[in-house]
């Protein structure tokens, strides 16, 4: 409760409970209770995590047709990555002799950071949420756990679920041949992002194939192509995408245009080290040419084959019953995953992490997973937004009156919308006395 309505350190939660909110039952808490509820809390978290599952699937009746996997990462402002240990497959701290050994790394430590911080130690997290932005469960590994094998542990820990047919939906970093055919196990499929510019024939295949785009949506036209293997292919098309990517790709070369104006005049010397600077610059350096004799020039071809991609990504699938549409609208609904990092990092405050061992990290990323399962139950339950929701429900008070007679605590009254959203959430109202203690003489 305190993660979802007022982020902070486990001692300010504590002094949240004890003098900012009225929790039946807990009057006063101390943050050595808090921490200790933490480790309680990890150890049950297989057993926690599918209990979860089961009380939501049951109270939203959810069909887990479309299951969205994706991962972010997380800093710590620290000096130092922790300590190398001895992992298993999952990350988890295992005995050097123990037989599922199989790396060694630290948890908080430096790999690909999607917060841009490469120069930090980080974790990385992952999570599965479903088409109705439900999070259905949440992973943690070391920092640098590269993405790849990452969802088929993931479908391995479901496995067990009582679960709908169910079609993976991830983004390009998941889509390697094993990871497909893992997928495919059980009889799964897959809708995958495909790396549009890795230069693979089958991306060129699909772009090279001719026909007319259907538009499905105002800002997407889907094509689906043959290329004569057992997955389907769809390239899609965003023409508001192609009009950003136009004038994104014309900012660039306007400022390499700039940078490499009269550098034929430049000593060798400085012309290698103005190409040594613009090479730590991917934009840029995308659309470079150095001739045969080392002068910098732009990339036309490069420049051209850019156009062509404007808007464009591709899709691959390899459930035969959907159609472009719908494997195109079922990629497009991954941005739900990308709402619960947003709301995570932000409304949650994910970071700072007030925790350097591992466990209680571990721990702290559980408390935001369920709050963020909190907010989206009642987000989906009422049809309201979670700062509404809050907004409202913070208009409601307790208040301590005391007269001759004595001291009684009593709420104030309940506005038509706050009793909406009650009655919307199941959620019985408050009594309207909560507390009468007589005079004493």
């Amino acid at each position: 409760a305190n993660r979802a309505l007022a982020p902070s350190s486990k001692l300010a939660a504590a002094d949240w409970v004890c003098q900012d909110v009225h929790l039946p039952g807990l009057p006063h808490v101390t943050d050595d209770a808090c921490y200790r509820a933490m480790d309680q809390l990890i150890e049950v978290e297989p057993a926690l995590t599918r209990g979860v599952y089961d009380q939501i699937a049951d109270l939203l009746n959810l069909e887990v047709d479309l299951l969205f996997f994706d991962t972010t990462s997380t800093y710590f402002e620290l000096d130092e990555a922790d300590e190398p240990l001895w992992r298993d497959q999952q990350g988890r701290v295992v005995a050097e002799d123990d037989p599922a050994a199989v790396k060694q790394a630290g948890f908080r430590t430096h790999g690909k950071s999607k917060d841009s911080r490469d120069d930090l130690p980080q974790v990385v997290v992952g999570m599965a949420v479903t088409r109705t932005g439900i999070p259905v469960r949440v992973w943690c590994w070391p920092g640098n756990t590269g993405d790849s094998a990452l969802i088929r542990q993931v479908k391995t820990d479901m496995r067990e679920w009582s679960l709908a047919r169910i079609v993976w939906v991830a983004d390009r970093g998941f889509a390697s041949a094993e990871n497909r055919r893992f997928l495919q196990q059980g009889g799964g499929h897959y809708i995958l992002g495909e790396k549009l510019r890795a230069g693979t024939s089958e991306a060129d295949q699909a772009l090279a194939r001719q026909g007319r785009y259907a538009t499905v949506a105002d800002n997407l036209q889907v094509k689906e192509v043959n290329i004569d293997t057992d997955d389907r292919f769809v390239i899609c098309y965003n023409p508001e995408a192609a009009d950003r990517d136009a004038a994104v790709r014309t900012r660039l070369l306007a400022q390499l245009t700039d940078l490499i104006d009269d550098t034929d005049r430049l000593s060798a010397t400085k012309r290698a080290e103005l190409r040594g600077v613009i090479s730590t610059k991917p934009g840029l350096n995308r659309f470079l040419r150095v001739t045969p004799k080392g002068l910098l020039r732009l990339d036309q071809g490069k420049v051209k084959a850019e156009q062509r991609l404007d808007g464009k990504y591709l899709l691959r699938c390899s459930d035969p019953k959907l159609s472009a549409e719908d494997i195109a609208l079922g990629y497009k609904q991954l941005l739900e995953v990308e709402r619960g990092w947003r709301d995570m990092k932000t409304t949650l405050d994910l970071r700072p992490v007030f925790h350097r061992r591992e466990d209680r990290i571990r721990a702290h990323i559980l408390l935001c997973w369920l709050a963020l399962l909190l907010i989206r139950v009642a987000e989906t339950e009422t049809g309201r937004t979670w700062t509404a929701i809050r907004t409202e429900i913070d208009r409601l008070h307790l208040g301590v009156f005391t007269g001759p007679a004595g001291t009684f605590t009593q709420r104030t009254e309940l506005s038509q919308p706050q009793k909406a959203l009650l009655t919307k959430l199941r959620i019985t109202e408050p009594p309207r006395i909560f507390d009468a203690t007589p005079a004493t003489t």
